[in-house]
């Protein structure tokens, strides 16, 4: 099932929702990226180093998101799915996106409750990402970017009930990898233009503008879902 409705493989539907989602990204991840770029020490801030760090944090990161959508895809095999339980997963990960766009654009931020889900597995795993710092070595950067990659994120869980609906958990983990691609040119550019960036995403414009989109996708989702809409083979 193509959720974008643009007769697009679902992979490359999972890369433009990344790609859509660039905003709420760098809201909740471009305070991190800038962070981690300043915590370099400025005498090894050359930017080639700079350039592998950065793609160090995010390599360790969608590397997470695949080993999650490995984990939500083998639990939809285990729970031996019917293709009804498959449209519906599809049509709650449609709606997640849609609470994803409220949320992006400040009209509702009722997200927050479902992004608590994560918050206990990030208590545990946070003081890890901190003994990390500050990373001076690739290894290191692709490590705490692994551990970023289990911050609670909306966003993510969306994907992931996608992957679930998949069952299959090679294709949970393409999908979850096709994701992480498309927040990717955000987030570099976030890392290597934090305050630029910052100023153009906080813009209401741009945040309105990125929230709409995303609805519109999602809203096409639940069409081609509902019965009539659209041809349904689930995945």
């Amino acid at each position: 099932m193509d959720p974008t409705g643009l007769d697009l493989p679902p992979f490359a539907a999972a890369f433009v929702f990344g790609l859509l989602g660039g905003a709420h990204c760098i809201g909740m991840c471009g305070g991190i990226m800038s962070a981690l770029s300043f915590a370099v020490p400025p005498s090894m801030r050359s930017p080639a180093r700079l350039s592998g760090l950065l793609l160090g944090y995010n390599l360790g990161r969608i590397t997470s998101y695949m080993i999650a959508g490995v984990l939500a895809a083998s639990l939809g095999t285990l729970l031996s799915l019917t293709a009804p339980a498959r449209l519906i997963l599809q049509g709650l990960a449609a709606l997640m996106l849609i609470l994803m766009a409220l949320y992006i654009a400040d009209w509702w931020k009722g997200l927050l409750g479902i992004e608590a889900l994560g918050r206990r597995l990030w208590r545990h795993l946070e003081p890890l990402g901190r003994r990390l710092m500050p990373v001076v070595k690739l290894p290191q950067a692709v490590a705490l970017g692994a551990v970023w990659g289990w911050l609670p994120c909306g966003l993510v869980y969306s994907m992931l009930t996608w992957s679930l609906a998949m069952a299959d958990p090679l294709r949970g983990a393409l999908l979850m990898g096709a994701f992480g691609l498309g927040t990717l040119p955000a987030l570099l550019a976030t890392g290597f233009a934090a305050r630029q960036l910052s100023r153009l995403i906080r813009h209401r414009a741009t945040r309105t503008l990125a929230a709409l989109s995303i609805i519109a996708f999602a809203l096409w989702q639940l069409w081609l879902l509902a019965p009539g809409g659209g041809p349904h083979h689930p995945g």
